[in-house]
């Protein structure tokens, strides 16, 4: 990096936000997944969207690769370098701009974390429904980039449902709006869902405008455990059948039942071979009704109900659910978490053929996830300098995709494609589809400057 061009962005954004130090941009080297470390050239903070356009068009005008992050908990790579190049970090653009009650809508600036915003938007009734399980500290920018998910996607959806608009710069530091305030807007491309899922390839957003809903008036949740997995499964996809969406339909396997358990001591059943957790919401006579109905079909499918009594113990058993991936963490140096999604009704067949490769590989599988959306995480325990055992893990993850492919899923429910998956993409999209999109990337970033090389364009 020319000792010039650092000291313009020095200038320009003061020292604190300019990272050039080798042990500073370590940190930024990697992200949540499980790949190789890679050093950017340089880490910059800009805190607002004149400094976002100053950064962009110095980089432009020196054809410097730039790597847009938020918290970085992404799950694929899709925030590491490949070689070198500016990561731009987003966290110091992190104001909640407007909150409409009338109109329900918020605009907020990228940086925002998605907490902070379910949280506020409550104190005035309303309700901000994605919630990834990295909440606490992922960033409305990375969310709208990845697609994030999580726990309510059966009943809410996922982040793409609540995007109503976007303002971004391109790489040639031109202001694009996209979308806007009014429920019905038909003006132009639907650029706001060019940006989903677009992992900051396309654009690098500052500001973006989201969708809220009436907070429901009230919930139920229960506990259901099971003898067998398979009979768990079952129930989810006879609940999707009786045309009841909870809000919330996780699945935990035996594995990581046990340890949550051993980290959190909730007093989970260790036994079972697989727990639902699940809740509905909303008006207070609907929610009494789709429980019972609910209840009726987990006993139907040899499932143990326990009914959560108060706010207390719902919270246990969410907290349950929402610290297995933490817990699996604990138990081995390497944890790689997939996403492999299927069609509800393929869950069975889905969970079997985790259990198969696991035992075919001899390699440890804890499987846990938003079974109401067919997307489960099967997460693989190993040691990444255990060569022989990684080969084997590697080989697993291969089929695992294929597997899901099979079944009539996809490679990624919520977590991207980045550098981990792009090599799986042809066998899902084809070559047509790939084209397209790097004709697409090429007509807006003609010297492949956003985040380069991640879906293997």
């Amino acid at each position: 990096m020319k000792k010039s061009l650092v000291k313009e962005l020095e200038k320009r954004l003061g020292k604190s936000s300019v990272l050039i130090d080798e042990g500073d941009r370590a940190l930024f080297s990697y992200d949540a997944a499980y790949g190789e470390k890679v050093l950017p050239d340089i880490v910059v903070f800009p805190e607002n969207k004149d400094d976002l356009q100053f950064v962009i068009n110095l980089m432009s005008e020196n054809e410097i690769p730039i790597i847009t992050r938020g918290a970085g908990t992404n799950l694929s790579g899709g925030t590491v370098p490949v070689s070198g190049g500016c990561v731009l970090v987003t966290t110091k653009m992190n104001r909640i701009l407007e909150i409409n009650e009338k109109d329900l809508y918020a605009v907020v600036e990228a940086g925002v974390v998605t907490k902070q915003l379910a949280d506020k938007v409550e104190e005035y009734g309303l309700f901000y429904p994605p919630d990834p399980g990295s909440m606490n500290i992922s960033t409305i920018g990375g969310n709208v980039a990845e697609n994030a998910g999580g726990l309510r996607g059966l009943k809410y959806g996922v982040t793409k449902d609540y995007v109503m608009g976007v303002k971004l710069f391109d790489m040639a530091g031109n202001e694009v709006i996209g979308g806007g305030k009014t429920v019905k807007l038909v003006t132009g491309f639907n650029i706001p869902g060019l940006m989903i899922s677009s992992e900051g390839m396309l654009g690098i957003m500052y500001e973006v405008i989201l969708k809220l809903v009436p907070k429901p008036a009230t919930s139920k949740s229960m506990l259901v455990e099971y003898s067998s997995v398979i009979d768990a499964c079952n129930t989810v996809s006879e609940i999707i059948a009786s045309k009841i969406l909870p809000s919330t339909l996780e699945l935990m396997d035996n594995f990581t039942i046990n340890a949550v358990e051993e980290s959190e001591k909730i007093g989970l059943p260790v036994k079972a071979d697989a727990l639902l957790l699940i809740e509905v919401d909303g008006h207070p006579a609907v929610v009494e009704d789709e429980f019972i109905m609910v209840k009726k079909i987990c006993e139907k499918n040899k499932g143990n109900v326990k009914v959560a009594d108060n706010n207390e113990e719902r919270d246990k058993l969410w907290t349950a659910r929402r610290k297995a991936l933490s817990c699996l963490a604990r138990l081995k140096p390497t944890l790689i978490l997939e996403d492999a999604t299927v069609p509800r009704s393929k869950i069975p067949d889905m969970m079997k053929a985790i259990k198969e490769i696991a035992s075919k590989y001899n390699i440890t599988i804890g499987t846990f996830g938003h079974a109401g959306d067919g997307n489960l995480h099967p997460t693989i325990l190993t040691d990444k300098r255990d060569e022989d055992e990684f080969r084997r893990v590697e080989k697993a993850i291969d089929e695992i995709f294929e597997k899901a492919l099979l079944f009539g899923g996809t490679l990624s429910g919520e977590h991207g494609v980045g550098l981990l998956k792009a090599k799986y993409m042809e066998m899902e999209v084809g070559k047509g589809t790939l084209n397209f999109m790097k004709n697409l990337k090429m007509g807006v970033d003609s010297k492949n400057l956003l985040n380069p090389h991640k879906m293997g364009l």
